[in-house]
């Protein structure tokens, strides 16, 4: 199912070779190594047997995943946006410790997000959580450009494509959000203080 196009001419197994990935093609699994994002964004997920998709995580430069980390049947790794990854032979894995503290982390952190009762505050706190994982800062905000369709933002929060696109028509509404073309958001951190409640 999972099919990836390198486009570096190097083979799956060259070490500090760097590999491309275009958006939406899978990082290949690596018997007995991991990849470390050098550039783009990665999501994590796997599905249940009736189709439907549940995230695992979200990965940017400098974090490292692979299969080896998950004991989960499927373990996909998709590319969300342009990707750059280079291969990490576990035998030369540095830090270990650090890399697992991190799926951890990552893991309760949006384990938290997903357990309010409303789609609403689990959006408006993914998007809080994306922006200061994942966000830079601009002129009216943070600006998350990690080109995340309504369908993944759903996927994420265990809901519909419909209602989170009707619910970011109310952030932006209501002046919490600026929405981009390429499916970018940015994000006016001052106005969500009453989502905190």
């Amino acid at each position: 199912m999972a099919v990836t196009l390198y486009s570096s001419i190097a083979t799956p197994h060259s070490k500090n070779t760097h590999h491309y990935f275009t958006r939406r093609t899978f990082l290949p699994d690596q018997q007995n190594s991991l990849w470390k994002i050098e550039a783009g964004f990665v999501r994590t997920f796997t599905y249940l047997e009736n189709g439907t998709t549940v995230a695992l995580g979200l990965w940017g430069p400098g974090d490292i995943l692979g299969r080896a980390l998950s004991k989960l049947e499927p373990y996909q790794m998709e590319c969300l946006t342009k990707v750059e990854a280079t291969i990490v032979p576990i035998e030369e894995w540095k830090n270990p410790t650090d890399t697992l503290l991190a799926h951890i982390q990552q893991a309760e952190e949006l384990m938290v997000i997903r357990s309010y009762k409303k789609v609403d505050t689990m959006l408006i706190k993914l998007l809080a959580w994306l922006s200061k994982k994942f966000g830079s800062e601009v002129d009216k905000g943070r600006l998350i450009d990690m080109r995340l369709t309504h369908e993944d933002l759903a996927e994420m929060l265990g809901s519909t494509r419909v209602t989170i696109t009707r619910i970011l028509g109310q952030f932006e509404e209501e002046g919490l959000i600026n929405r981009l073309s390429l499916h970018r958001i940015v994000l006016k951190e001052e106005d969500i203080w009453y989502y905190e409640i």
